[in-house]
């Protein structure tokens, strides 16, 4: 009776473990050790431990905890199914059964009746647990859980006001990819802070960039480009001392400004080309983000600004995005925590060979870095 009963209590605990029921498990192991230790004392001090005037004192604070651990998953239980609290239950009994038994006051009528049904329901438990494991289906019903846990969330979150795929999926990218070449205008990460995009070969994007920020029209929007190779197949009227200098600064966290001209259209710019900019200048940067690189470089040269309403705090997270402007965009590729907090800095470079470089504005890079390297570049 020991051996079978604690072997069938192991391999039911055994089925629960590979059907990832943990509680159903415990439970089992937790019988098992009962089970044995109930058969094993009541055998040895029927005997042995009679004779050698032993006191059953530890059994009876053992079983008093089995009492305690046994109400707990008594609880655990009722919200599984009726089967595993039945069985539950009836251990509770047994456990009573084995209190008594060490204060020498267990009628014997009572222990048999409570061995049956507790036998009966660990063999159809254990049947059950086998034949539904073996066959990947309930073949024998287990019946439904005593109550169920609500959650005060809602089951299913509102969907996002638009397309929101993650950055670091190739699918992802093809999609805002996509967008932006039907003239969509998304949210992208960057790295500095969040960003609103539009290809620049559509110009209908570029402005509805304006209307999503209520940007004034008299403010510039920049372009982003994936390398500098790019600036040099346009071929732009630049000297060698800004080659030098936006060598030193690209990829990275700070935009120059330079002379506008035909070449931005050999760069891809098209039809953007009176929507980026000022009428004789234009900002370009080069990102230090790779999943950002690889995008423009599947839509051409991105017209960029940062993704907040006009006057408010950059964006730092796709949440922010979403939750702010995200009912007037088509897409935010979601990258997570951005690597800024503020943006770029930017730079006038539009007379570096006359009179050096100003700061329009500082950003992440530090207005005193940036005239390091010029002055660095400048000497040498």
């Amino acid at each position: 009776l020991i051996l079978i009963g604690g072997f069938v209590q192991i391999l039911a605990g055994f089925l629960a473990f590979r059907k990832y029921d943990h509680l159903g498990g415990a439970a089992f192991l937790t019988f098992s050790a009962l089970w044995s230790s109930y058969g094993a004392t009541r055998i040895i001090a029927a005997t042995y431990l009679s004779l050698q005037n032993i006191t059953l004192e530890g059994f009876t604070a053992g079983s008093i905890a089995f009492l305690v651990l046994n109400a707990f998953l008594i609880v655990l239980a009722s919200s599984f199914n009726v089967v595993l609290l039945c069985m539950t239950l009836a251990m509770e009994l047994l456990t009573i059964c084995f209190l008594l038994f060490t204060l020498e006051n267990l009628p014997l009528p009572f222990e048999i009746a409570m061995l049956s049904i507790f036998s009966i329901i660990c063999f159809y438990g254990a049947t059950a647990s086998l034949a539904n494991s073996m066959f990947g289906k309930d073949l024998m019903m287990m019946g439904p859980p005593l109550f169920t846990v609500e959650s005060s969330k809602k089951d299913t979150e509102d969907p996002p006001p638009c397309i929101c795929p993650k950055s670091h999926c190739t699918s992802g990218l093809r999609t805002i990819a996509a967008l932006l070449n039907t003239g969509a205008v998304c949210g992208v990460p960057t790295d500095t802070v969040y960003a609103l995009a539009a290809s620049c070969k559509h110009p209908q994007a570029i402005e509805k960039v304006y209307r999503i920020k209520d940007r004034p029209q008299e403010k510039p929007i920049c372009i982003f480009i994936s390398n500098l190779d790019q600036l040099r197949a346009a071929a732009p009227p630049i000297s060698p001392l800004l080659w030098e200098f936006m060598e030193n600064v690209y990829p990275g966290g700070i935009g120059c400004i330079i002379k506008k001209g035909e070449w931005l259209k050999k760069l891809g710019v098209g039809a953007g080309y009176s929507r980026v900019g000022t009428q004789d200048s234009i900002m370009i940067r080069v990102p230090d983000l790779t999943v950002l690189v690889h995008l423009i470089d599947m839509t051409g040269p991105l017209a960029i600004t940062s993704a907040n309403p006009s006057g408010e705090v950059d964006s730092t997270h796709h949440d922010m995005v979403i939750s702010r402007l995200g009912h007037k965009l088509e897409g935010v590729l979601c990258d997570g925590e951005s690597d800024e907090v503020v943006a770029s800095t930017v730079v006038n470079c539009t007379k570096i060979d006359e009179s050096g470089i100003t700061i329009v504005r500082e950003g992440c890079i530090p207005a005193g870095k940036v005239m390091q390297i010029f002055e660095s570049v400048k000497n040498r």
